[in-house]
């Protein structure tokens, strides 16, 4: 199968016209900051382009960043924007095709952005290997990855090693295919469905256990959607398994508990994030407007306070008394209130 993703990659697909599913589609709004940008990238690059989702989190300059999975380069030369010439962004890709049209515009996308040299580097490697990767263990502030690990054989030790590879508050932000089943054997060994991202897919529930194993305690969901595959040959294969593109963020912070417990505490957004004066949204249930004391679980004051994101808040409240279960965020209680049993229910 590796040998089949990369022969798809490199050449079967010449450019995102030639995908036969929306699963590698980015349908998703253009952020404006984000459109002059990507206007500055090779046209080459942007045609090799086979994403599903915008890995572009807040508050990046002078980051280390590791691209899984870079292709062509459009996210890497995208990130090395963000992170200015100060920050370093390196992409990892095991498809000769691709990274020889990522490393023949580094000196061009150097020059549009207007550094002294490249802040960008290209690596040829497996994302299955990445112990094998000439970084210390904590190297990088942030590692991303759009719609490529469900094309990974070892997805466990991919989460495991990008833990190793994180600095202590730094995170995973990626965008992937998931399922609402595990998939049947014969679907995983076809290989159109799993070069167009779909039978690759981790069943969700595997995947944020994958994750906890891995140390990312709290795996939060940023953005989700509903693919519809629009190719009726493959979706006769398919047949009633359903999948979804979402974007995770997975953070490396000692502390945090399985559960979001309340310990009465809250933070006020500064509206200092650049591209974000008036709210942060730290995932798909936080939106953190500007200037509003906001009640968090202890899981999401380590999250901003333990980040990059500390001098963008203010922080109230300590850990001396905790008050159980937070009500909006965790798992409820799962004993009889009204003094009867449930014993006989599944769940």
């Amino acid at each position: 199968m590796l040998e089949s993703v990369k022969d798809y990659y490199g050449k079967v697909l010449q450019s995102s016209d030639d995908l036969q599913t929306n699963a590698c589609c980015t349908d998703e709004a253009m952020p404006e900051f984000l459109k002059p940008i990507l206007s500055k990238v090779h046209d080459e690059v942007m045609m090799r382009y086979y994403g599903c989702g915008l890995v572009v989190p807040e508050q990046m300059q002078g980051l280390k960043v590791l691209d899984l999975g870079c292709g062509a380069g459009r996210d890497v030369y995208a990130l090395s924007a963000m992170v200015g010439e100060t920050g370093k962004v390196v992409g990892l890709d095991m498809t000769d095709e691709q990274l020889n049209i990522a490393r023949e515009y580094q000196d061009y996308h150097a020059d549009v952005f207007g550094y002294a040299k490249t802040n960008v580097e290209f690596i040829q490697g497996d994302i299955d290997q990445l112990q094998n990767l000439p970084f210390e263990d904590g190297y990088f502030d942030l590692i991303v990855s759009n719609c490529v690990i469900n094309l990974v054989q070892d997805k466990q030790n991919v989460l495991k090693q990008a833990h190793r590879l994180l600095k202590q508050g730094g995170e995973m932000y990626f965008s992937d295919v998931y399922c609402d089943r595990r998939i049947p054997q014969e679907l995983v060994n076809d290989e159109v469905l799993y070069g167009e991202c779909l039978s690759g897919a981790l069943y969700w529930r595997d995947f944020l256990e994958f994750s906890k194993q891995a140390g990312f305690t709290d795996p939060r969901l940023v953005k989700d959607r509903v693919l519809t595959i629009e190719n009726a040959k493959l979706e006769q294969k398919i047949g009633h398994m359903n999948f979804y593109s979402a974007t995770y963020r997975l953070f490396k912070i000692d502390g945090l508990e399985s559960a979001c417990e309340d310990y009465g505490q809250a933070v006020r957004y500064k509206g200092t994030i650049e591209h974000q004066p008036h709210f942060m949204m730290l995932d798909g249930h936080h939106k953190i407007e500007t200037g509003k004391i906001f009640s968090v679980c202890g899981n999401t004051y380590r999250m901003l306070n333990n980040t990059r994101f500390k001098d963008h808040f203010e922080f109230f409240g300590d850990w001396s008394t905790h008050y159980g279960i937070y009500p909006d965020c965790g798992t409820p209680i799962p004993f009889a209130t009204d003094g009867n049993s449930l014993a006989g229910a599944c769940c």
